[in-house]
């Protein structure tokens, strides 16, 4: 009897990758090494989207062909590689314009796409909610709009000769109404759920919670810290862009303090500026943050180089000035010894904190760095009296609060305790005369205004 096979349906595919041989500025070394990492990650990239790589390409040029991005000759060569390896795709590790799109599959002789056009299918495949999916929508059709022309014979342009006159690109400009009267239509709605996520956050804003953004890299452990500081389910995957959608949990710091904990989409290297713009319900949660987590894979060799590129977005967005926290995560892949070096080149650094959100490593001291820095609903001592008969206040004090020291005087509870702003607010007929109260990190009166 015959034994049942494992059916592969994953699409074979072929990279194509370009390197400078003039190195970047500042980088020393192979100048073809960043060609081949940029490669290594959009072999990455495919696997996320499905595909299977049959091969890969890289060329080294002086400078890029305006016209074919490669030239002529590399063109042919891919194109036999493609034959040989029975391959109806061809993968580009740059973006292409229209131009060089439709000579590109003109020489190879099969379907092209370039990096972001395999960005935005990793995007559609994880995108889950209404906004995310009108997005992702929206970001495909202002990508495919300047690219009709030249698909296929029945959008083909008129010449220009005689006998060639007449209604023009009929097919083209009808197509083209379409996609915009849908962009439209698709900006409409988004404006819709925008207006609605506003009202949503001016709610939480109304309970003075501080919210915390995680940011970091794609595959840089954003959604497994997420899960090990919020006892959360979200999905977690060595896939890129696993997470597109914000996810928003509240979490407990040592000192009491509850605040929202944001978990957002990963960054990634020249990260086309219609995705980002696409994007903003997962960045409005990181403009809108009082305190940034910076996450960073410290195993990988390249963490440096990829931090820059994410400290990058986050001077676009407009918030490289926010408090931020650094996390380097993924710390049970490193020796003991190399763990060692880094703390201790590290030691002077006081935002920085080393966990491993797979194992629990450190979540503890990244909770009580996230208290020493959050500024929102800073911490008050203050000295209460609170009659014993008032169980809800009482139990507002320990839930909320930590009570330094307790006695009952008078048929009162007499209590030093530390408690958010926010709380103690809320119990300024039980303050005890300013004498006897001591405020950390501000006077009495500000902490009661």
């Amino acid at each position: 009897m015959k034994t049942a096979q494992p059916l592969d349906n994953r699409e074979r595919v072929l990279l194509v990758g370009i390197g400078l041989k003039k190195a970047p500025r500042g980088r020393t070394g192979d100048p073809t090494a960043a060609g081949r990492d940029s490669l290594q990650e959009l072999e990455e990239l495919a696997e996320s989207a499905g595909a299977k790589i049959a091969g890969s390409l890289l060329q080294v040029r002086d400078a890029l062909d305006p016209a074919t991005l490669v030239g002529r000759g590399k063109l042919e060569e891919i194109r036999v590689e493609a034959e040989t390896r029975h391959v109806p795709l061809v993968i580009v590790d740059h973006d292409l314009t229209p131009g060089q799109l439709r000579n590109f599959e003109k020489g190879v002789g099969c379907r092209v796409i370039d990096r972001t056009q395999l960005i935005l299918d990793i995007f559609a495949c994880h995108a889950r909610t209404r906004e995310g999916q009108l997005q992702v929508e929206l970001a495909q059709l202002n990508y495919l709009l300047p690219r009709l022309t030249g698909r296929g014979e029945e959008l083909s342009r008129l010449g220009g000769g005689i006998g060639t006159r007449g209604p023009g690109e009929q097919k083209l400009e009808t197509d083209r109404r379409r996609i915009r009267d849908r962009v439209r239509k698709i900006q409409d709605s988004i404006e819709t759920v925008r207006r609605q996520r506003t009202t949503r956050r001016r709610a939480r804003q109304a309970v003075p919670l501080g919210m915390i953004a995680l940011v970091g890299y794609t595959n840089a452990g954003k959604s497994t810290l997420f899960n090990a500081l919020t006892h959360a389910s979200v999905l977690t995957s060595s896939k890129m862009f696993a997470t597109l959608d914000p996810t928003v949990r509240a979490v407990h710091l040592p000192s009491r303090r509850r605040v929202l904990l944001s978990d957002t989409v990963g960054f990634l290297r020249d990260l086309p500026p219609d995705l980002i713009a696409a994007f903003r319900a997962t960045l409005e949660e990181v403009q809108e943050a009082a305190l940034i987590l910076h996450v960073s894979d410290i195993s990988n060799p390249h963490h440096a180089e990829q931090d820059a590129d994410v400290l990058k977005v986050l001077a676009d967005l407009g918030v490289s000035d926010r408090p931020r926290l650094n996390v380097f995560n993924k710390t049970d892949r490193l020796s003991e010894e190399d763990l060692a070096i880094l703390k201790n080149s590290n030691a002077r650094r006081d935002h920085t904190v080393f966990t491993s959100a797979a194992t629990g490593a450190g979540l503890e001291e990244v909770l009580a760095r996230i208290d020493a820095v959050m500024p929102v609903d800073p911490l008050v001592r203050l000295h209460l009296r609170i009659p014993v008969s008032d169980g809800r206040r009482l139990s507002l004090v320990h839930a909320r609060g930590r009570v330094l020291q307790s006695e009952v005087l008078d048929g009162h509870m007499d209590l030093l305790a530390e408690l958010p702003e926010s709380v103690a607010r809320r119990l300024e007929d039980f303050v005890m005369p300013p004498a006897n109260v001591s405020v950390i990190g501000r006077d009495l009166e500000d902490a009661k205004r």
